[in-house]
This record gives C-alpha cells, sequence and structure tokens, in this order.
C-alpha cells in the first residue's frame, strides 16, 4: 500500500499546495481520499484519470470537494479517456449538496444542471455505520468532532491499515478507531496557543502526537496546515509525544505503508 499526498493545506491552499487530497495505491487500484482545491493538478502527476477507481469525501467542507468540479469537466472533455463515469461516494447529504453546487458553476456553460455531475459521476452516498467495499479495500467510519458532519476513514489493505482522521478537534474515541494502524493521517491546524471555541473542530501538532501516541500508530502524517512561520516546528512538538517516524504532508510524498511496517 502507498498513499501519495496531493494537498495538505487547510481551509485555503498554501503557496505551492492544495488543500486536501490524498491517493491511494495497492495492487493496480487507486482510491482518491478527498478532492480539495488544487489538488487535481498533482493527483494527474501520479495517475490518469482512468486510473482512478473511485473517490471518497470525508465531508462537504469546500476545502475538501471543489476538484471535483475540474474533474468533472476532464473526464467529460479530455481527449484519448477510455471511461467517462468515475464512482463518487460521498457522506450523507452530499447528492443534495452537488445539486446545489451544479445550479451554480454550471451556469451560462452548460444548457442544464440535474445532470451535471451524474454525467461523469457515479454519486452514492455511503452508510457511516456500514463498512464500505472499494476494490481491494474495506473502509470503515467514525464521526469526527467538526462543526459540520465529518467522517473519518479507517482503510484495511491487503497487508496494512491507514486512518486519516479528516478535520476534528480531540475526541477519544478516535483513539480506539485508530488502533495500531500503520500510518495515522491526522491534521496540525492551530497554533498551541489558540483559544478554545476554535478547538471544538481542530487539533494542534502537539495533540496530534499525542493522539497517535494513544492509538499505538506505526507513523504519522501531519496535514491540513496553514503556511506560518511555525511550520517547520510542527514535526518536533508531535514527536514530544510520538516517538515513531513524522512526516509532514507535502505534494509529491509518496509513503510506502508496507515497507515502513516492516522496519
Amino acid at each position: 500500500m502507498r498513499l501519495v499526498v496531493l494537498g495538505g493545506s487547510a481551509a485555503c491552499p498554501n503557496p505551492g499546495q492544495g488543500c486536501s487530497g490524498y491517493l491511494l495505491l495497492e495492487d493496480n487500484a487507486a482510491l482518491l481520499l478527498d478532492c480539495g482545491p488544487g489538488t487535481l493538478p498533482e493527483l494527474l502527476q501520479h495517475v490518469s484519470m482512468d486510473a482512478l477507481d473511485a473517490v471518497i469525501i470525508t465531508h462537504l467542507h469546500q476545502d475538501h470537494v471543489l476538484d471535483l468540479v475540474p474533474l468533472r469537466y476532464g473526464l467529460k472533455y479530455a481527449p484519448g479517456l477510455k471511461r467517462r463515469r468515475l464512482s463518487v461516494w460521498l457522506p450523507p447529504g452530499g447528492r443534495r449538496y452537488l445539486d446545489e453546487l451544479a445550479r451554480v458553476v454550471s451556469l451560462g456553460s452548460e444548457p442544464r444542471s440535474d445532470d451535471f455531475f451524474t454525467e461523469t459521476f457515479e454519486i452514492q452516498e455511503y452508510d457511516p455505520e456500514r463498512p464500505l467495499q472499494v476494490r481491494l479495500w474495506r473502509i470503515f467510519f467514525h464521526p469526527t468532532r467538526h462543526w459540520v458532519p465529518c467522517w473519518a476513514f479507517r482503510i484495511e489493505g491487503l497487508q496494512s491499515s491507514i486512518a486519516y482522521l479528516a478535520d476534528t478537534g480531540w475526541d477519544n474515541s478516535l483513539i480506539q478507531f485508530a488502533q495500531d494502524v500503520d500510518l495515522l493521517i491526522v491534521e496540525a491546524t492551530l497554533p498551541p496557543d489558540t483559544e478554545n471555541g476554535a478547538r471544538e473542530g481542530h487539533l494542534d501538532a502537539e495533540e496530534a502526537g499525542r493522539l497517535a501516541a494513544l492509538a499505538g500508530a506505526r507513523q504519522v502524517l501531519l496535514t491540513h496546515y496553514w503556511a506560518t512561520p511555525d511550520v517547520p516546528t510542527k514535526v518536533v512538538r508531535a514527536t514530544r509525544h510520538f516517538g515513531g517516524h513524522v512526516d509532514l504532508a507535502r505534494p509529491g510524498l509518496t509513503i510506502d505503508v508496507d515497507e515502513r511496517r516492516d522496519q
């Protein structure tokens, strides 16, 4: 199992880096986790649109979904594609969200909005109470602590496992959900002196490291951060609590989960 970072910025793209997006590869299967603005150009550096098996979205904030729009245009108009429809899994309420988005982005460029996304996407809403099978991966869901309904993913592959906690404040139940994963993708949005109100929906780097240690994760990817002067210290702060390997998300970073697992 390999994970390729497409973007790890917070609500707005950082210089040279898009928002949330991660490409999961294993045994000739390809799954896109979130599709935030600025991630599609990096995705196409690694796989073609034809090669994608599915997209799955954690929640309906714009920094996790907006590149579904250019992906739709690529699937419809790009020359040479063998396939024009792609499976897209959304959280509950996702169909309505895309319907509303289509009414806006199709104005003046498309004759109708009711099939704007459905002509290129096979849209389905996952049931967070039930595991989802996508190709060889079994995906489990857990609610996070955020301002809109948001779902963490635990993805079990052929040999290893990944937990992607999406956007979340501190939640003890996520520790068990991510227990013993080979790779934990966890946000580090906040500076350590952030007031309590913002902590309802986000973590800082030290909290991310502490959560990873309590979960017994083998390695950590810090993500969802702002391009502030303290970025280089985020890994340092995370490793105060977590003794394993910590990476900071950057476009093109590739983590061979199975290889690191054997070390």
